[in-house]
């Protein structure tokens, strides 16, 4: 999260968006989630939100340029407003302003990371004093991918979100993004796994990495889980991965359960993101891995 404090009583944040370098998706638990094991990073694509605390109950949602997020319940951001209020007996009431930027239902993990930023503001503009691990923890009941945005920006995860390792694999890339902007759920994804409790593979380790072409050779090693059924039930996406593979990407894949595709290039990529999806009702970025020092 990049913060800027504006006064006492108002708050600025940048929640960054995420991507799976690689994801393996294991056994179904007894609580229906599906315990993980993944490499997430943050990077330079942000959600952008202001924070007022006003001396009057309620919260408030205005969405600036998106029409189709819910500003309700519904949303993570006012679940989680909702959630700090009720916990701590806030007695004030709380504005909160959204420019989205990170693509909705893209496996980029902007609701979540939206979600960490509510809770992270409200613990300022409160002067609650959580610690780190605390906001993780009260984000994990809202959603499996909070607890990241409360880390340094890369970590190895494991269970179903909550179990956080964070790591320094080489950051020295650039990446570029394609969405072919088709909404798929979570939990359609998951299902199409069709993945039992008695399923068990062995866990994929990353090589200890000390240069990117060492650290997107093992990368190689291990994809992701969703890609094939996405594959193979959405053309569009091979011609993504086709279109990322031309422009000199060192390596393609999928983030999360899709749709996004993203491919690495060791050096900055001498193409117009915008010109290689002419033609073409997508959306593309180019961006690079952010890292923050680790949390206490």
């Amino acid at each position: 999260m990049l913060v800027n404090q504006i006064t006492s009583s108002v708050l600025e944040v940048k929640a960054p968006a995420k991507l799976n370098l690689f994801l393996q998706v294991l056994r179904k638990r007894d609580d229906g989630f599906h315990d993980i094991n993944s490499l997430f990073q943050a990077i330079s694509l942000y959600d952008e939100l202001t924070f007022r605390r006003i001396p009057k109950p309620g919260i408030s949602l205005n969405i600036t340029n998106e029409s189709n997020l819910p500003t309700d319940g519904r949303n993570l951001i006012i679940r989680a407003a909702t959630l700090m209020k009720e916990r701590f007996a806030l007695a004030d009431g709380l504005e909160i302003e959204l420019t989205k930027k990170i693509p909705i239902a893209a496996g980029l993990g902007g609701g979540s990371s939206d979600a960490a930023a509510t809770i992270f503001a409200i613990n300022q503009l409160f002067e609650l004093r959580l610690p780190w691990a605390e906001m993780a923890g009260i984000g994990l009941e809202l959603g499996s991918d909070i607890p990241f945005f409360f880390g340094s920006g890369q970590a190895i995860v494991g269970g179903r979100g909550e179990k956080l390792t964070e790591s320094t694999f080489p950051t020295d890339y650039w990446i570029i993004l394609i969405n072919p902007k088709v909404g798929i759920s979570t939990a359609a994804a998951y299902a199409s796994l069709r993945m039992t409790l008695t399923d068990s593979r062995p866990l994929f380790t990353l090589s200890c990495c000390g240069a990117t072409a060492e650290f997107v050779q093992s990368l190689s090693l291990q994809g992701n889980d969703f890609e094939p059924g996405h594959l193979g039930s959405y053309p569009e996406h091979k011609r993504i991965l086709n279109v990322l593979e031309e422009i000199g990407a060192v390596l393609c894949r999928m983030s999360g359960s899709g749709p996004t595709f993203f491919g690495i290039f060791d050096k900055h990529p001498n193409v117009d993101v915008k010109e290689i999806i002419a033609g073409e009702n997508w959306w593309a970025e180019l961006v690079r891995p952010v890292v923050s020092p680790p949390r206490e």
